[in-house]
Parts: C-alpha cells; sequence; structure tokens
C-alpha cells in the first residue's frame, strides 16, 4: 500500500506548533543530511554501474582485430564469461534503484502525544536510512564481484589471443 507523504506532513506541522524545538530541528538535520549523503553515493554508484556494464560488454562490441574483441561464434565460451562477467554491476544497479526507492513507513494516526509522534518519524527515518545503507552496501559488493570478473574476463581474452 503506497502511503501518502501528507500524514507525515501533517504529523511534523502538529508536533513543530507555533515554533520547533532547537533539539528537534538539529535532530532533523542530521538525519537529513545523512540521507543526503547516501542518496548522493547511490546516484552516484547507479552513474559508475552504467558506466562499467558498458566497458564490460566492450570485448562483445569492439571491433574486429582490437585487443579485447570476440567473435560470438568463434569463441562461444569467452563471449558468455564476458556477459556473465557484467551481471553483478546490473545486480548492484538493482541495489541502488531499490535503496533508492526506500521509503519511510510511517503511520501518523494515533495519540496527539507530539513526543510519540517524533519518536516514530525518527524511527521511521532512521529506518529508511538504515535499508538504504544496507542496499548501498550490496550494491558496492556486487560492484566490487563484477569488476573482478570482468578483469578476469579480459585477462583470459588476452590470454587466448598471445598463446
Amino acid at each position: 500500500m503506497k502511503q501518502s507523504f501528507r500524514n507525515r506532513f501533517r504529523t511534523f506541522q502538529s508536533m513543530r506548533g507555533d515554533g520547533a524545538d532547537p533539539a528537534f530541528i538539529a535532530d532533523l538535520e542530521f538525519l537529513e543530511n545523512r540521507d543526503l549523503d547516501l542518496s548522493i553515493r547511490l546516484g552516484g554508484l547507479l552513474a559508475f554501474n552504467a558506466l562499467l556494464i558498458t566497458i564490460g560488454t566492450h570485448p562483445i562490441s569492439a571491433s574486429p582485430g582490437a585487443p579485447l574483441s570476440l567473435d560470438a561464434p568463434t569463441q562461444p565460451l569467452l563471449t558468455i564469461a564476458s556477459i556473465i562477467g557484467i551481471l553483478p554491476f546490473i545486480v548492484s544497479s538493482f541495489y541502488c534503484l531499490r535503496a533508492i526507492l526506500v521509503g519511510e513507513e510511517f503511520d501518523g494516526s494515533g495519540p496527539e502525544d507530539n513526543s510519540r509522534q517524533r519518536q516514530a518519524l525518527f524511527a521511521a527515518f532512521v529506518h529508511s536510512i538504515d535499508v538504504q545503507d544496507r542496499f548501498l552496501r550490496l550494491s558496492i559488493r556486487a560492484s566490487i564481484a563484477g569488476g573482478a570478473l570482468t578483469i578476469l574476463v579480459w585477462a583470459w581474452i588476452l590470454l587466448e589471443k598471445m598463446v
């Protein structure tokens, strides 16, 4: 079920009332900065993965005669290995997109107790940051695996051509 941001915003407005508590604002700014930091990292890794997928397909799309070029009919194993080498980058991109789309699950209904609502709002925010962080770590691992596989495939291609 898709939740509207409206609930969180109304709860935030009712909590702050006439003026916002400086400690509340400081806590909220800290969480927002961490969320922004994760968003920038996830966006950067997603763009990096796109570049690595393109680089990983290079042996398949390289001009004949280029050092890393492959000919699919005569080199099927190397071609398949090259494609398998980019799969972790695709998995990494999936994790990045999944992390970017994580939302804070927040239920604004309940007691009108501002401290409880504030705690629930922060808990939802912290939970979403934790989930994004976990997906970022998985994405980084998948990118490293894809890089290692790509390098191994390139070494295999070059070894085949040199021998």
